[in-house]
């Protein structure tokens, strides 16, 4: 009887949530791609998906090989 409460509950509970979540994604809009403005960077028509998302990789990539250039090592003193 009490494993039967049990899974009552849980059974409750799982209902709960699923209309809850069912109720949160039927609400959310589809959000907008946008790649946040860096200097340097053309600033025109938006594009698609696809382009805002190679301008993003491309800016990413040139970040991260210019974090890896070596930098010159300051000499210790002795």
């Amino acid at each position: 009887m009490r494993a039967g409460w049990g899974l009552v509950g849980l059974v409750v509970a799982l209902a709960i949530v699923a209309v809850l979540a069912r109720k949160q994604l039927s609400t959310t809009a589809t959000p907008q791609l946008a790649v946040p403005a860096v200097s340097g960077a053309p600033t025109s028509s938006p594009g698609t998906a696809f382009e805002q998302s190679r301008a993003f990789q491309e800016q990413v990539k040139q970040q991260v090989e210019t974090q890896m250039q070596a930098r010159p090592m300051p000499e210790a003193d002795k």
